[in-house]
């Protein structure tokens, strides 16, 4: 019982009365005590978080691919949807095949540069379904149309930009 009062007194700040933190009168053995345990912890923590951020890596480069895709087929319609816009004829044009295509990642954008083959056919520019229309056949009219599009959109959204466009007539 006279021990434990010793060490009791002995804890206490002479001026104020108070009980002193134990810490503060050992700390290498508790930081030592400390460090023991926490190693084991913080480097199971650090190989945990870093498999999360390999696994995060992964499925987002899995999102982007994915937006790539989906992205890609909405852009080749709107380019077509400008070029039947500006042209001049009053037949529409749809397109025979996909010539070239890539894409870059402009900032937040994704632009793609596409070279497409397209023909006119037998239906108007504002008719409504241009996709089924068959293609003119004609030997006086050359109906053919190669042009080349520099598309922008963004992956969460809808809005596409024209930023260039270029055609040549009669190359098959």
């Amino acid at each position: 019982m006279l021990r434990s009062t010793v060490q009791s007194e002995s804890l206490k700040e002479p001026e104020l009365g108070r009980a002193k933190a134990v810490c503060a009168q050992t700390p290498a053995i508790m930081t030592h005590w400390q460090c023991r345990w926490a190693l084991p912890w913080a480097m199971l923590l650090l190989l945990l978080g870093f498999q999360l951020l390999v696994t995060h890596r992964c499925n987002s480069q899995e999102e982007k691919d994915s937006d790539t895709e989906s992205h890609f087929p909405a852009t080749v319609e709107y380019a077509l949807h400008i070029f039947n816009l500006q042209s001049k004829d009053m037949k529409a044009y749809r397109l025979v095949r996909i010539l070239n295509s890539w894409k870059e990642q402009i900032e937040d954008d994704l632009a793609f540069s596409m070279e497409l083959e397209l023909r006119r056919t037998e239906h108007g520019k504002f008719d409504e379904d241009i996709d089924n229309c068959p293609f003119q056949e004609s030997s006086e009219l050359n109906n053919t149309i190669n042009c080349f599009f520099t598309i922008s959109t963004v992956p969460w959204g809808t809005p596409f930009y024209l930023l260039y466009k270029t055609c040549l007539e009669g190359f098959h």
